[in-house]
């Protein structure tokens, strides 16, 4: 048997490597608020939190500027990524929230939620409940409705966020 020896504290930067090992699909949370498109870019969602009440989760920095404003929506909408949308990934997640949505045609739903097309899945959801968790807010969403695009013959693979690159997915 080996003994390890482990750190007192780990670091960030230590973390930071830990978690890029696991990759994640990535996400905009987006909802139009007071005229004006919003949204995050998230690579935390955790999809199935529950099935009943049908719940997602959604980790956001505590530092965000922009979740407080999306918090209020009566709606949000959930697009995940495409693989092909790694360049539109990196400008909605621009630190300048005005050119976030520059060229982008968002779709938005009489209550609000926004979704950006050419995504391989939609969720449309509110607000359940928000837990303080360190430097982070998880928000819990309640799922109003979905669309993982087999309807309309959509065949994109996600995008995800892999040793700290967006990257597609591929399954073999």
């Amino acid at each position: 048997m080996t003994t390890i020896a482990r750190a007192a504290a780990v670091s960030p930067d230590a973390l930071r490597e830990t978690f890029s090992h696991f990759p994640q699909g990535v996400a905009l949370i987006g909802a139009e608020v007071g005229g004006t498109p919003l949204g995050l870019v998230a690579s935390t969602v955790t999809a199935g939190v529950s099935l009943d009440p049908p719940l997602i989760s959604v980790a956001v920095q505590a530092s965000s500027s922009t979740w407080p404003l999306l918090r209020t929506a009566p709606a949000l909408g959930v697009s995940l990524l495409g693989a092909h949308q790694s360049q539109l990934a990196r400008q909605l997640a621009s630190k300048d929230r005005a050119s976030r949505f520059a060229g982008v045609d968002p779709e938005i739903t009489a209550d609000g939620a926004l979704t950006i097309p050419g995504g391989p899945a939609y969720l449309w959801t509110s607000l359940y409940n928000e837990v303080e968790a360190g430097d982070h807010t998880v928000a819990l969403l309640e799922i109003l409705d979905t669309d993982s695009g087999v309807a309309t013959g959509a065949d994109t693979d996600a995008l995800v966020f892999h040793r700290s690159e967006f990257k597609g997915m591929t399954v073999s």
